[in-house]
């Protein structure tokens, strides 16, 4: 990374550079109301009828004889049930990416494996990336910031001066490594000129607003590693939206308005001024902070003459550039990234890639004319029910009055009108016959549209965990199954390639040109793994997904591999040829059991195999002391001779997987070895010599 402070000129550069992408973004394309409405069909909230108002509010207050309309739930079961496939593929493993290498770089590859699982749990980027799966199921557009950052955290101590060593002392610690963000779609804006998998590699400007407080505005600051009009920022105006369902402007921060039971109001959003509260205004501050911050991270691919960069090499050069704007009217931080894979560093996406960009319609739409006409069905019904308990009639008004009539109490007494004293009141009321036909055959309809949106989208009762009567042999179904995944593989293949690709590689480049020398626990082999940074580099590794893109499923079949295994232990000529125990080993994990945290260290093999040759060396000593006719005495006390190994030796502690240092790590540990054969040795020779041996008969 390397900041840069621009001249004034350049700063108005900058700026107009970031309202200029905005504008372009927002005016080729309505894509925020296009995501609100698939959100409001995701969460059923698309009713605002006044009858459904009405009844609900009926409810709310206790009359729960009205009733309400029903969106019927087809998209978000379709949309999570795709999700649960893909996470199952792409985020169950540790770490999800994992390395490949020849033999000879096992070890990097184990650093590298240590490194990402360390980065994996710091930034939570297992949720990061769920969440933006989801995203491009709903809208058909995800993306992910994937950077090399620098954080303060803090380490416990031990300090007997500090709070006389009763306490541990907090101590800072520079954390550094890769973070993946999930970007706000709502609040993300990039070159729509090129197709989304293209942005990183082709675009031309790539960025996002965020909101922050006071307080977190000043602690993001603090992170950066060179700041430039930090009082001009404090101190500029945040422009909230007039209102919740559209932004101020092209370049204003936008909060869509969802749901009406969670309703925060963005134009009133504003941080909490403690002095105020108090009724204390301290006006000796040379800054006068504001409560609200409106923060733009803008990435552009410029050319530095048109920025009036002077002092920058390669001025007609294309370069990747970092700008912090805030409140679109100061630049706080500019940064040329020099990163080896020269990518913007936010990875867009279209798990529905049909060669037709922006017009291809996402999963959710694909699937919301389904939810429309099942739930206008289904309303239909409804409707039918509320006449059902309301009832149509005919009345004469002469006899009987219209607020007598409409009056829904159920025991409600009915005066008639004078005119209607002395006569036959059946006269002067007709209720119309109340008739459903329509209701078996809505039901029907409705079971036939929810088959129609599975076949849609690919997914099948089975795979929705719902009960599927038949009788179908165990092959018969595993066939079905595996024919049932195909589109979602399809799914998964293209995420594989125009998402965890590009993330793989920014990873993998930025681990090679920025991580340093350290010390990392690795959680798998629940070891400290030291990690040399020239030696990643030196080191040919490729980076996979750790489950690989398709499930365990169809990666193997458990029945053949456990014939296999079966097999090779019981032939030995095929034995040899394979390692068996990895066999079996990789048949369980497939199967979702994870043996790898109870794999043996090679310093517990090590003793292991020592004490099992001690065994037998005691053994076959004590047979030829025993055949030389060795009084009992004399055979324990040369049997004495023959040391017992120590794990220590070996650096295995038992019950636990750590090496001690300066220990062997082999099994043929020659100090111990060496000694063995040489006490066996003089052993035998004491045998074959009775008469030397005291005590020898």
């Amino acid at each position: 990374m390397t900041p840069y402070k621009p001249t004034v000129k350049s700063q108005e550069c900058i700026i107009q550079f970031s309202r200029s992408t905005s504008n372009l973004f927002n005016a080729q394309w309505n894509v925020r109301d296009s995501m609100r409405s698939i959100d409001l069909a995701y969460m059923r909230e698309t009713d605002w009828t006044e009858e459904q108002a009405k009844a609900k509010l009926a409810n709310a207050r206790g009359d729960l004889t009205k009733f309400q309309n029903i969106v019927l739930p087809v998209i978000q079961p379709q949309v999570e049930n795709a999700v649960t496939y893909q996470q199952s593929v792409f985020l169950t493993g540790y770490p999800i990416f994992s390395c490949v290498s020849v033999p000879e770089f096992s070890e990097e590859a184990t650093q590298m494996d240590t490194i990402i699982g360390e980065q994996q749990d710091h930034g939570n980027w297992v949720h990061e990336i769920l969440t933006s799966i989801r995203d491009g199921l709903k809208y058909n557009l995800m993306a992910a910031e994937v950077s090399w950052d620098k954080e303060i955290t803090y380490s416990l101590t031990t300090d007997l001066g500090y709070r006389d060593g009763k306490e541990g002392k907090p101590a800072e610690v520079l954390w550094e490594g890769n973070k993946i963000k999930r970007m706000d779609m709502y609040n993300t804006f990039w070159d729509t000129r090129v197709a989304p998998k293209d942005i990183a590699a082709k675009g031309e400007f790539a960025g996002y607003n965020e909101l922050m407080s006071k307080i977190a505005f000043k602690q993001f600051a603090l992170t950066l590693p060179a700041r430039i009009n930090m009082k001009e920022a404090f101190e500029s105006g945040f422009s909230a939206p007039v209102s919740t369902v559209s932004a101020a402007g092209s370049n204003g921060y936008y909060y869509p308005q969802l749901n009406p039971e969670s309703s925060i109001d963005i134009s009133t959003v504003s941080g909490m001024n403690w002095a105020l509260w108090a009724g204390y205004q301290d006006s000796s501050s040379d800054i006068k902070y504001k409560d609200m911050y409106q923060v733009t991270t803008l990435y552009g691919r410029i050319l530095p003459s048109d920025f009036q960069f002077t002092q920058v090499p390669g001025q007609n050069t294309p370069q990747v550039w970092k700008f912090i704007i805030i409140n679109n009217q100061v630049v706080i931080y500019a940064e040329r990234l020099t990163n080896a894979h020269n990518l913007i560093p936010i990875i867009f996406s279209q798990p529905l890639d049909d060669g037709l960009a922006y017009q291809t319609k996402s999963f959710a739409k694909n699937v919301q004319p389904i939810q429309d006409i099942t739930t206008a069905l289904s309303n239909s019904s409804i409707a039918s029910r509320r006449r059902a308990i309301s009832d149509r009639m005919l009345f004469d008004p002469s006899r009987v009055s219209a607020a007598a009539i409409n009056n829904d109490s159920p025991t409600a007494k009915i005066p008639v009108r004078p005119s209607a004293y002395q006569q036959e009141l059946s006269k002067a009321v007709y209720a119309i016959p109340f008739r459903d036909d329509q209701f078996q055959i809505n039901m029907a309809e409705i079971q036939a549209y929810r088959s129609m949106a599975n076949e849609i989208s690919g997914l099948n009762p089975a795979r929705q965990g719902q009960f599927v009567k038949g009788n179908k042999t165990l092959g018969e179904f595993d066939a079905v199954m595996g024919n049932a995944n195909g589109r979602d593989q399809t799914l998964a293949l293209t995420l594989e390639g125009n998402f965890f690709q590009p993330i793989k590689a920014i990873l993998r480049s930025n681990i090679l040109q920025y991580q340093g020398g350290t010390s990392l626990y690795n959680r798998d082999s629940e070891r400290t793994v030291i990690i040399d940074p020239v030696a990643l580099r030196k080191a040919n590794l490729t980076m996979k997904i750790s489950d690989g893109l398709e499930p365990s499923s169809k990666l193997i079949n458990a029945d053949t591999l456990g014939s296999a295994v079966q097999l090779f232990t019981q032939n030995q000529q095929l034995g040899a040829d394979y390692n068996v125990a990895d066999m079996a080993t990789y048949a369980f994990e497939m199967a979702g059991l994870k043996l790898s945290q109870f794999k043996k260290s090679p310093q517990q093999v090590a003793y292991e195999q020592a004490v099992m040759q001690w065994q037998n060396a005691i053994q076959a000593m004590a047979e030829q002391l025993v055949e030389a006719k060795m009084q009992p005495e004399a055979i324990a006390q040369a049997l004495q001779a023959l040391p017992q190994p120590t794990p220590e030796q070996f650096g295995y502690t038992p019950g636990t997987k750590t090496l001690t240092p300066g220990a062997a790590t082999t099994p043929n540990n020659p100090t111990i070895l060496s000694s063995m054969a040489k006490t066996i040795q003089d052993a035998s020779q004491a045998a074959n010599q009775p008469t030397q041996v005291p005590g020898a008969q």
